[in-house]
């Protein structure tokens, strides 16, 4: 990969040798590894055993979760926060397993769309809930950088399954949830 890099950055008409670029290949690499590490991680690693017998069928949300992935389109990040909520039917997930779910996903080249269902899939593969909702809210840089360039531009997505999408009191209710402050 390092040597990929190398190439890029001479074919923009930079100076591979220049003092600032000379490991700037080796670091990019490290860098894009990391920012990718979601491909090298599996639903049942990432959840380690830390589902749990729980005798609530009320409503467990976790909200404000920070997210970082790349577009798949331009390899440039989309930064924002992500809210999911579920129905437990006898289980729970340990309360990082949400974050660390949502994170295997967003390490990966990704649309925000695709992101979404992923998301609210495992978290009903793996807790068998009533009804799951994920929502994302993110800034694409590839609307704000290149392209149009609009800097106050946030995309927000949603995936509702079950009870969440069949009454609409409940999806209500984690809306508005997920809208207090």
């Amino acid at each position: 990969m390092e040597s990929f890099f190398s190439k890029i950055i001479q074919d923009i008409g930079e100076d591979i040798n220049r003092e600032g670029l000379i490991d700037t290949p080796k670091r990019a690499a490290e860098a894009f590894r990391f920012l990718t590490n979601g491909y090298d991680k599996s639903l049942d690693v990432v959840l380690n055993d830390a589902i749990f017998t729980a005798d609530t069928e009320d409503m467990v949300i976790v909200k404000n979760i920070e997210l970082y992935s790349l577009c798949e389109h331009h390899l440039l990040p989309f930064i924002g926060q992500c809210h999911v909520g579920y129905l437990p039917r006898g289980k729970v997930l340990g309360l990082s397993k949400v974050a660390r779910v949502i994170d295997m996903y967003a390490r990966r080249l990704q649309i925000q769309e695709k992101l979404t269902k992923q998301i609210a899939d495992a978290i009903e593969t793996a807790t068998g809930a009533r009804g799951v909702a994920v929502v994302i809210e993110a800034k694409h840089l590839c609307m704000m950088m290149r392209g149009v360039e609009k800097q106050n531009s946030v995309m927000t997505t949603s995936v509702m399954t079950g009870v969440f999408r069949k009454e609409i009191s409940t999806r209500s209710e984690f809306l508005n949830l997920i809208n207090r402050s």
